[in-house]
């Protein structure tokens, strides 16, 4: 059976329309993916941008850190000679005329605050004299230039007695 060419027409033209639908359905398809790969683009630029400013920024707040430690360790002293200290702590006793009962100068204890170490040596002073004279004492201590980097954690004051005992912190970077 032999189909009439009006028949073969109309096959021919039903395939083509339907190659074209999907060409087209392919080609819609396509557009829309590339419309997606172009935002995700777009937002990965803007994404790229602000992760370099922000690096910058980063690097900025590295570089002032860097400098405030730089800045901190310069007030600090390198090594804690304990012997130094001490004679600092008699003239300073001498001057405010207070009295040692005792006095021990322990180890410096090294101490760690995330990647900065630094030694501390912890002393106990237990002086006797005016009370005037301790709190003299005490002051010199906190505001001498060769203390910056003391801290007086405790002072136990005996006011009937005339003494006192004063904890101190003396700090020193280990570079």
């Amino acid at each position: 059976m032999r189909l009439s060419k009006k028949v073969g027409i109309i096959i021919g033209i039903g395939v083509i329309i339907a190659l074209l639908v999907i060409v087209v359905r392919v080609y819609f398809q396509q557009v829309g993916e590339q419309q997606q790969l172009n935002e995700q683009l777009d937002a990965a630029e803007v994404l790229s941008m602000k992760l370099e400013i922000d690096e910058e920024d980063l690097d900025d707040q590295l570089t002032q850190a860097q400098s405030l430690l730089g800045a901190s360790q310069a007030g600090f002293p390198l090594a804690i000679a304990s012997i130094e200290f001490g004679e600092y702590i008699f003239e300073i006793a001498e001057e405010c005329n207070v009295n040692f009962s005792s006095l021990n100068f322990p180890k410096p204890s090294a101490k760690a605050e995330g990647s900065v170490t630094y030694s501390v040596v912890s002393l106990s002073l237990p002086v006797s004299g005016a009370v005037e004279d301790i709190f003299e004492f005490i002051n010199t201590i906190k505001t001498d230039a060769r203390f910056t980097s003391t801290q007086v954690r405790s002072v136990n004051l005996n006011v009937a007695g005339g003494g006192a005992t004063i904890s101190v912190d003396i700090y020193g970077y280990a570079r």
